[in-house]
């Protein structure tokens, strides 16, 4: 059963490593420091994180490399927790602590390095005006959720095509699938509307997008992808967000010159 859940975990490790082979827990080994391992580990998935933001040119785009490092430690932990097919590499990034006027939708191949798509995205009517404020997982708040989902199924419904979610955070995105949050597409996500408006048109709490980019998002993040909603509230957590599960892995067979560092 160890053994199982290893080759799992080395799939999901995958990609903090430039040229690791295969990792194991690191209180197997004994001829790593564990202080020292443990920073060195942290230091790798940085130095990966790091590397696809850049490569990707994430900030070029706008995402700021902490949400993004949120998100990738998520997905992460999510492969950890099995949660994840085995073949998952897109990451789905939506920052509300950004205006609804600007794009604040990213999708990301974290394995390829690569950005798929950056677009607007709605926030729910009780969240705010132009910024998102106000957070809530309760029915009929009309209010956006924070926090990790899973996209599931396409379906049709009264807005036409759309993608169910499934909220993973307790006490803050829970609901999600009661309350009908989906991915769909809606007119007031244009550019005409923000400069009608100023801002945005906005949602029922759903992380609505344009018309002319909905078959494009449903197509590429549906069944069972990571997507990380960041907003401006301190109250929010996640298990999700451990970053010491980074720590508890270490490489088996590295490239010489990292093995090299951790044993001087």
């Amino acid at each position: 059963m160890i053994r199982k859940h290893f080759v799992w975990a080395l799939c999901a490790c995958l990609l903090f490593s430039f040229t690791i082979i295969s990792w194991k827990p690191a209180n197997e080994s004994g001829s790593f420091n564990k202080t020292k391992t443990t920073s060195a580990a942290k230091e790798l998935f940085e130095e990966y994180v790091a590397t696809v933001y850049q490569t990707a040119k994430l900030q070029d785009a706008g995402l700021d490399l902490s949400v993004f490092q949120k998100a990738v430690t998520g997905y992460i932990n999510l492969k950890l927790a099995n949660k994840l097919p085995q073949n998952s590499s897109v990451i789905t990034v939506i920052d509300f602590n950004k205006p609804s006027r600007e794009k604040r939708m990213w999708i990301i191949d974290v394995i390829a390095k690569q950005l798929l798509l950056n677009t607007w995205v709605a926030h729910g009517q009780g969240s705010g005006d132009d910024m998102a404020t106000q957070f809530s997982d309760i029915n009929d708040s009309h209010q956006s959720s924070l926090g990790f989902y899973l996209t599931d199924d396409v379906y049709m419904g009264k807005h036409g095509r759309s993608l169910r979610l499934d909220g993973l955070d307790e006490g803050f995105n829970i609901s999600a699938r009661a309350r009908d949050i989906v991915i769909h597409a809606a007119d007031y996500v244009s550019e005409s509307t923000i400069e009608k408006m100023g801002r945005l048109g906005r949602s029922f709490g759903c992380p609505a997008v344009s018309p002319k980019v909905r078959d494009e998002v449903i197509n590429t993040i549906k069944g069972k992808n990571v997507l990380f909603i960041s907003g401006n509230d301190n109250s929010y957590t996640s298990k999700y967000l451990d970053e010491s599960t980074v720590a508890n892995f270490v490489p088996d067979s590295t490239a010489f010159q990292y093995q090299a560092s951790l044993k001087q």
